[in-house]
């Protein structure tokens, strides 16, 4: 296929370095093969295979539907044709209530291709689960903010961490995920405030979605990006297909505004 490239894989330690020197990292959603190879041509850092395929590709009104066998699927059919980018996979909702369900959930999406997992909370059992699948050589991302399999206990998708004791709250849950070892932390759905606050605060990476300027990268669903969503895209969202003449060229767009920093500007971030 024209799009593989023959490039040593990007891994963390890498990525830990951009982060030290202050490159910006460039995360896409994908979920086949097609899309994976022409994300890496394109110079993505990372592909996240998320469970937000329940909505983009299942149909699904919310990820909580997506089964971990999805998700072990899609990550093999990602990973399979990946030559240059970080892997990171969701763990999807349910499959990960305990250390050791996680841990086997976490072993079917490594063995699928996923160079890390990601889970969502900040929790205390959600911290005690990090640092278990730490101590096991399981690379975890943590998820704070808006989080998509709680929307139902959230009551719809609103912007996350708003009055001061939740940002203080998100702030120690941050923390508190970097120290039991998480190595990367995705931030969605906050005043942009906080996500410079929370970024500044730990030393890991932090991936905004919605999270404003000053986290260490972004990531945003492809199809969103490309302008392929349904209904009204939420305040976050860039259409990079609306001043490209290619799919090709609306990613390297996105690559290129992340890195320098464009990307996202005021219009895409939330106030105080």
């Amino acid at each position: 296929m024209s799009y593989l490239q023959t490039e040593k894989p990007l891994s963390i330690t890498k990525l830990l370095a951009m982060h030290a020197e202050g490159e910006k990292i460039a995360v896409l959603t994908a979920y086949d093969s097609t899309m994976s190879a022409l994300l890496n041509y394109c110079g993505v850092d990372v592909i996240l295979i998320g469970d937000s395929l329940g909505n983009v590709i299942q149909g699904h009104s919310s990820t909580t539907p997506v089964r971990i066998e999805d998700m072990a699927y899609h990550t093999g059919c990602v990973s399979r044709v990946n030559q240059h980018a970080f892997l990171i996979a969701d763990l999807p909702f349910a499959s990960y209530g305990d250390p050791v369900q996680a841990l086997e959930s976490s072993a079917l999406l490594m063995r699928a291709g996923a160079d890390m997992v990601k889970l969502e909370g900040g929790g205390n059992w959600q911290v005690e689960t990090i640092r278990y699948l730490v101590e096991r050589s399981v690379p975890v991302c943590a998820h704070l903010g808006l989080l998509p399999q709680s929307v139902h206990l959230l009551g719809g998708y609103k912007v996350q961490g708003k009055s001061r004791d939740a940002a203080t709250h998100m702030l120690e849950q941050a923390q508190m995920c970097a120290e039991a070892g998480a190595q990367m932390l995705v931030l969605e759905a906050i005043p942009s405030s906080l996500g410079a606050k929370i970024s500044h605060s730990i030393s890991i990476p932090t991936i905004g979605i919605g999270a404003g300027p000053d986290c260490s990268g972004q990531v945003l669903v492809l199809q969103d990006m490309l302008g392929l969503n349904l209904g009204k895209p939420a305040k976050f969202v860039k259409n990079f297909m609306a001043e490209a003449n290619s799919i090709e060229g609306a990613i390297k767009a996105f690559v290129r505004e992340v890195k320098s920093g464009k990307f996202p500007g005021p219009e895409h971030s939330f106030a105080s």
